[in-house]
This record gives structure tokens, C-alpha cells and sequence, in this order.
């Protein structure tokens, strides 16, 4: 894991929670914070009626911005190393770049003009989909309730996903819920539905025994629902200071349907987990 947490900014207040969220977090985990703000050229372009020096002066502006952005990080948490970086290009090509050497880079849901208006629907949806490793879409911060959610599917996706939350639970000294939600087939009247239930739970256990070694500080409480996912995961989430998801290598497709759903509804902020290498135990 590389010591940074990127934080992709602007100048609004979804932004300012992105930062005060991830610079909590560097406090925790010892790493350095750089703030990037990316400059979208095309939003600017008039081809008939160029501005000379107009670049220059939003990327004076841009460079101002986080400057102070930066003194407000190291006047909270003086004990944080704060970067700035301004960047011009496409906001999801830059991100996703400044994601790769990053211990996880961090988003907000809601921003000011054409790159940070469309953070949620566009470009924090597009880089979470993307980004190698971590990228945490920060909605809001509410109260700290002491929890943290993972949610759980059949696929190898939720690995990653499991691997980072058993991980950030051991760190904050909290328990971690872990909710697997299953839809009931529509010919469930034909099954043995007391065997299904037992099927699901013997799966959940299976999947969560090698996390449970690893990490057996952890306390992983099982939570399984036969109501969908989405559903499941934003209700959870009420009560949850994070909420951890997986998403497949092809991302914005998987994106549409559970972890695009959960970055839209949740009440937490949302880490959406994809994979680095193969470190998954007992896989």
C-alpha cells in the first residue's frame, strides 16, 4: 500500500467533506494527503471567441484554492503532510491516474460546475467504476456509530472487498457487519425454503471463515436477507460509518446494478473495493 490518500476537489462544501473525511482517515493510518483538482479544458473552450491566457489564470485560481484547502487540513490535523496538484485534462483520466500509486482516493458526491456538478452521476461513478484499488465516494458524514458494512455477494469481487473491510474494522476497533442479501426464486413455492436459508448460511460461513482467521479481533456479525441488495445496503448503512462494496474488472457495468445503486442511496460514505493482486485467503 503506498502512504498517500489522493482527495479529487473542488471548491464546494461535498467537496470539503471529502477532505475532512480522508484527512481523518490519513490521521489514522499515518499517510500523507495530496489534493488534486483537475481543470476539464473542453469546459472552457470557445473556439470563436478565444480568452488568452485563460488557462493561466483557472490554474492560478485552481492552485489558490487547494493552497488554503491545505492550510485548513494542516491547521485541524497539523500532524498530516498536505501536497496540492493541479491538473488539466479529462477529470476521470486524471483521477484515475493519481488513484494508481495511491493507498485509495477519495471523492465527494456533489460539487460546483460541469467536472464537480456531475461528480456522483459521472465522474466519481466513472472513477469508482475504474480505479485500481479504493476509491471512497463520500455523500455525508453523520455520527459516528461505531460500525462498519461490508456487503456480501457470490462472486470473487467481494473479496477485495471483505479483504479492505476486515482490515479497516481491525484498525478503528469496531465490529463489522457483514450482510449477504439473496433474492427468493420465483418458484420458490416448489423448495424447501428452511433448506435454502441453511444453504445460504453454510456459503456465508464458508466465505467468511478464512477473514475470521486472519483477523479473529474483528467482531463479524452475519447478516442475511432475502430482501434485494440495494434495498438491503441502504437501509444498513443508516447505522454504518462506512460502507464497503466490490466491483469486477469491467467496473461501470457492475456499477449499474448493486454498487451503483448503494453510491447513489447510501447514508454513509462508500468504498467501492476493486481488486490489486491476488491476495485473497483460502480462495
Amino acid at each position: 500500500m503506498n502512504d498517500v490518500i489522493v482527495v479529487g476537489t473542488d471548491d464546494s462544501p461535498g467537496a470539503d467533506a471529502a477532505i475532512a473525511w480522508a484527512a481523518v482517515d490519513a490521521a489514522r493510518k499515518g499517510l500523507r494527503l495530496e489534493l488534486v483538482h483537475v481543470i476539464e479544458h473542453g469546459s472552457y473552450d470557445l473556439p470563436r471567441y478565444p480568452i488568452p491566457g485563460l488557462m493561466e489564470s483557472l490554474r492560478e485560481a485552481a492552485e489558490a484554492m487547494l493552497e488554503k484547502k491545505a492550510q485548513t487540513v494542516t491547521a485541524r490535523w497539523p500532524g498530516i503532510e498536505v501536497a496540492t496538484t493541479v491538473k488539466i485534462g479529462s477529470p476521470v483520466a486524471e483521477l484515475r491516474a493519481q488513484a494508481k500509486p495511491a493507498a485509495e482516493l477519495v471523492v465527494g458526491s456533489r460539487g460546483r460546475g460541469r467536472f464537480a456538478s456531475a461528480l456522483l452521476g459521472s465522474v466519481s461513478l466513472r472513477v469508482a467504476g475504474h480505479a485500481p484499488g479504493t476509491v471512497v465516494v463520500v455523500r455525508s458524514v453523520e455520527a459516528d456509530h461505531g460500525r462498519l458494512l461490508v456487503g456480501l455477494d457470490e462472486t470473487d469481487s467481494s473479496e477485495p472487498a471483505l479483504a479492505h473491510a476486515f482490515a479497516e474494522a481491525s484498525l478503528r476497533g469496531v465490529p463489522l457487519r457483514v450482510l449477504y442479501a439473496y433474492a427468493v426464486p420465483i418458484h420458490a413455492a416448489t423448495l424447501d425454503l428452511d433448506r435454502l436459508q441453511r444453504a445460504q448460511y453454510d456459503f456465508v460461513h464458508d466465505r467468511l471463515t478464512p477473514w475470521r482467521a486472519r483477523h479473529p479481533e474483528v467482531d463479524a456479525i452475519v447478516d442475511i436477507t432475502s430482501v434485494h441488495p440495494v434495498a438491503a445496503l441502504t437501509e444498513a448503512s443508516k447505522d454504518a460509518d462506512l460502507l464497503v462494496v466490490g466491483t469486477r474488472r469491467h467496473g461501470i457495468a457492475v456499477l449499474g446494478s448493486v454498487s451503483h445503486g448503494v453510491l447513489h442511496h447510501a447514508h454513509c460514505p462508500v468504498a467501492v473495493v476493486r481488486r490489486r493482486g491476488d491476495d485473497q485467503p483460502g480462495r
